[in-house]
């Protein structure tokens, strides 16, 4: 791979701590921390992925390479770096924080020009990790691994994966919390991106006053990440905001299409790109609720269920448009664009739904359709995404419970399969409003519902095959992942089995590592 060309770019614009020193501690007035992975003497390549290192401009991989994959002697060129950021955590504010687990290697430009930042998950102790080890096992390192491929060759922006190894070594969790810490076997993944600012970044330096940098981490994302802004002065930084609104926006409805559900919204885990970022206790959608959420820290609130996502990213904005407010400084403005928010958001959102049920456009009458779907989906326990495949193919010289018992996690009875066939004669009768034919919609669903999902339940048995020296099943859902529109692996394409329901990891998560 062709390390010798990765680059610090920040590290030479940012004010930052270069003592090297991995003990927990506060960096005021600083962006960033210089430290070094801690190295690990007998690492094992797990998984590799060609493509996106030849796209991102690293090359072909050989097998000298893994030193560099789990931060081993590393050459002169790369100053390793962890970031410090704030955020507020399940609505309150958490003060300082940063790169717990996550070291930056730099960035690496390709033959088109286009830049990449390259970081380490699981490598070792920084002065932000708040008293843990900055280690990473292997399940959440597989579920980052594979998710995060898997959401970009969905369409959903993310960052994404570029290799998984063992790391040696193993590593004490916790992880359902309950006091019955064990032995897992340790990971690392390096994660690429675009960049991993984050609102977070931005919240520290208006929190701690730093007005001056944090003007000139604005200017430097402006003239990085957006550079269709070509605004001066304060207008500037409004229509900077307004962007990374409509971002978060597109971000949000993007999920909802494909049922995903991230789990821990905090606003130090809201990408500034729009980008899905941190995969942790998040779950794909089997049986459709809107108060599901897959983490076990967020109960019994569910302030990041599924059906709140859109309302989280709202405020979330909000704070960050706090953190803003010295750049800007006009509340109106600021209100307006928030206000606008939730105007953008639902309206996007229900032009995306009427894409997953073949309309050609959105109706007035589409409000009421919809919240028809949704109570219908809840009471019959329909799954998410099978429900759309089943539209897809509906025949009405079939019978209905045959043809839908596999998409719902409850018995179809009598009243039960009445109401499915109200709602679909009712579909019917609004497909007659398109103006487009019938293979035309088709075909529209076909490319907006996807046939596999990367399900926790999968992802389970991935992680349990590794543990055993397996790779049959990673290599299955790589390949699935890779073409989620297709059904290439139709045993993949099947409700959760019921064995799995109440099996930690298959349904609902914690936030351990």
């Amino acid at each position: 791979m062709n390390i010798e060309n990765i680059t610090q770019p920040f590290i030479k614009i940012f004010p930052g701590d270069f003592s090297g020193n991995p003990m927990q501690r506060t960096t005021p007035k600083v962006l960033f921390a210089a430290i070094a992975p801690v190295g690990f003497d007998q690492p094992e390549l797990i998984a590799f992925n060609e493509k996106l290192s030849e796209e991102i401009g690293l090359g072909k991989f050989e097998e000298k390479d893994l030193d560099f994959l789990v931060g081993n002697k590393l050459p002169e060129n790369i100053k390793t770096y962890s970031t410090a950021y704030a955020g507020h955590q399940f609505g309150n504010w958490a003060g300082q924080l940063g790169d717990g687990r996550a070291i930056l290697a730099g960035e690496i430009t390709n033959n088109k020009g286009e830049k990449t930042e390259i970081q380490w998950k699981g490598a070792g102790a920084t002065p932000y990790s708040r008293h843990a080890d900055g280690r990473a096992v292997l399940r959440s390192s597989v579920r980052e691994y594979l998710m995060s491929e898997a959401m970009f060759h969905l369409g959903v922006p993310t960052t994404r994966a570029l290799s998984l190894a063992f790391t040696g070594e193993n590593v004490v969790r916790d992880m359902m919390y309950n006091g019955n810490p064990q032995d897992e076997k340790g990971a690392v993944v390096i994660r690429t991106a675009e960049s991993f600012l984050r609102f977070g970044h931005f919240e520290l330096m208006s929190a701690q006053r730093e007005y001056k940098t944090l003007q000139e981490l604005t200017d430097f994302t402006i003239k990085n990440y957006y550079p269709e802004i070509t605004s001066e002065g304060t207008q500037k930084y409004k229509d900077f905001f307004e962007s990374v609104c409509q971002r978060t926006a597109d971000l949000m409805v993007e999920w909802y299409r494909v049922g995903f559900v991230h789990g821990v919204m905090n606003t130090d885990n809201m990408s500034i790109l729009g980008l899905t970022i941190d995969y942790g206790p998040y779950s794909m959608m089997d049986e459709y609720n809107l108060n599901f959420t897959p983490n076990t820290t967020d109960l019994p609130g569910r302030r990041y269920a599924f059906g709140k996502q859109g309302q989280i990213s709202q405020w979330n904005l909000w704070q960050l448009a706090n953190a803003l407010h010295p750049l800007i400084q006009d509340e109106k403005f600021l209100e307006v664009i928030l206000n606008d928010y939730g105007s953008y958001f639902w309206e996007s959102h229900d032009k995306m739904l009427c894409k997953k049920f073949g309309f050609d456009q959105l109706l007035t009458s589409d409000e009421k359709f919809f919240i028809e779907w949704q109570r219908l989906m809840q009471e019959l326990q329909l799954d998410y995404t099978l429900f759309f495949n089943e539209l897809e193919k509906y025949d009405d010289q079939k019978d209905l419970r045959e043809q839908f018992e596999n998409v719902s996690y409850t018995f179809l009875n009598d009243e039960k399969l009445s109401q499915l066939d109200n709602f679909i004669k009712t579909y019917h009768s609004r497909l007659e409003r398109n103006i487009i034919s019938r293979e035309k919609s088709l075909e529209l669903m076909r490319k907006t519902n996807p046939k596999f999902i990367l399900r926790n339940y999968l992802l389970y048995q991935c992680i349990e095959e590794i543990n055993e020296g397996k790779t049959d099943m990673l290599n299955k859902l790589t390949h699935a992942l890779e073409n989620p529109y297709e059904k290439i692996y139709p045993d993949f394409s099947v409700k959760r089995p019921s064995n799995y329901d109440d099996i930690s990891g298959c349904s609902m998560l914690s936030c351990s590592s």
